[in-house]
């Protein structure tokens, strides 16, 4: 080629060269190599069991979690970022729908972060954590306690040999009935994985605490609900001491299950205390029957509730009834969930700094920590092997919850 020729055709290269990074560094378009982060923009998406073959719904978890982005997209983002939530992708509490969640998340629409992820099935987890995504939700499974990469907004609630065990529930309890001294408690659960692993680790706990555990099975179909429940109040009925009945009955079970469950027990006379961790919902409390199963009953909480007067709550309130485009909406735990879990999310990457990568975003998390959030002190990694330890106890009474036992930490006890 002729010099002359030569010199244009090196001055076309160099002119689309210059182009082609004048555009890609131009505002907003700019990329990263980074998944999911651009240069004003992080992307994040949830798995969130929406729908289930009982009816229980979780939807409520993906309010929260848009409630805090928007807040704090409204505040100005992550360090010059918003955070692009995509929403939550619907399990339906199936192991091969979580798992299909995931991939999609990370394969097609290309996160930083899947936050919240809330659900009884984390098939999912092993690919998350493989591919490096950092993943925050309700540590209530085994996969939250140990993999490098996911973290339960309280910490890890299903601890591992070496780890700690909350002593929220007992303690909360031994305070209801005056003391656990000489106090007998019956432990109900599914027949699956997770009920299993909860009747070891509260069997642990409850006596611990001082109390008698007469009864502490997982037997209940956990793929389909019972429609007589007489086998089962009977028997623990008959496990106290004496054969007597139980100074309290304690299910580890959804909403649908324990609405029977309790049901049955008031009809066969039952006068004990009554526990579970999941129904506080003032939205359960729209059908009678519902609201009748459940008056009385003690439900755990692992958060300041509702009823708290504290800037946190306060605040918690004014985002959801934002994010609900500015109705009152009956808060429950699903929504807090969601919330705490984008929270943690957030308090990690505003730590990682401007250059959010995943690696500075693990090292944020090595050595985090922060207090007086609505689930109590965070620390990291911490949270990857015991739960932070606070919580409360609040009583449904006459069709409105009340704070039986005040929101506080307790020490936790070694697991083995």
């Amino acid at each position: 080629m002729p010099r002359p020729l030569r010199t244009i055709a090196a001055t076309l290269t160099l002119l689309l060269v210059t182009a082609c990074n004048s555009a890609s560094s131009s505002g907003g378009t700019t990329t990263s190599s980074v998944r999911g982060v651009t240069a004003d923009a992080i992307k994040v998406g949830g798995i969130v069991s929406m729908t289930t073959a009982s009816g229980y719904s979780k939807k409520d978890t993906d309010l929260g979690a848009r409630a805090r982005y928007d807040r704090a997209n409204a505040e100005g983002g992550i360090n010059g970022r918003t955070i692009d939530y995509l929403g939550a992708e619907d399990d339906g509490q199936d192991p091969a729908r979580n798992l299909a969640a995931a991939r999609k998340l990370v394969q097609q629409d290309k996160v930083f972060a899947v936050s919240p992820m809330s659900s009884v099935t984390f098939a999912g987890a092993d690919f998350l954590n493989g591919q490096k995504v950092p993943t925050v939700g309700w540590g209530t499974l085994p996969s939250f306690c140990g993999p490098a990469y996911i973290y339960g907004f309280n910490g890890c609630l299903v601890p591992t040999p070496g780890g700690t065990l909350n002593q929220t529930w007992p303690e909360g309890l031994a305070t209801v009935l005056g003391g656990a001294r000489g106090k007998s408690v019956a432990l109900i659960a599914g027949d699956n994985d997770a009920g299993k692993f909860g009747i070891r680790t509260f069997t642990q706990g409850f006596r611990a605490a001082g109390f008698q555990v007469p009864y502490a099975k997982a037997v209940v179909p956990a793929t389909s609900m019972p429609s007589d429940w007489s086998a089962y109040t009977k028997e623990i009925l008959r496990s106290g001491p004496g054969g007597r009945a139980p100074d309290a009955v304690v299910s580890v079970m959804q909403t649908p299950y324990n609405i029977g469950l309790f049901t049955a027990l008031k009809r066969s006379g039952y006068k004990g205390v009554i526990s579970d961790p999941t129904d506080y919902d003032p939205g359960l409390l729209a059908k009678e029957a519902t609201k009748q199963a459940l008056d009385g009953v003690h439900v755990l909480l692992q958060f300041q509730p509702f009823e708290a007067d504290s800037p946190a709550m306060r605040r918690f309130k004014e985002d959801i009834r934002k994010a609900a485009g500015g109705k009152e909406v009956p808060l429950n735990m699903h929504m807090l969930t969601g919330y705490m879990s984008a929270d943690l999310f957030l308090a990690i990457a505003a730590k990682a700094g401007k250059d959010l990568t995943v690696e500075s975003f693990q090292q944020a998390a090595n050595g985090f920590s922060d207090t007086g959030t609505l689930v109590g002190d965070r620390a990291e990694p911490k949270g990857q092997k015991e739960s932070f330890g606070c919580g409360a106890l609040v009583r449904l009474k006459n069709g409105r919850y009340e704070v039986a036992v005040p929101f506080r930490c307790y020490p936790p006890i070694p697991f083995g």
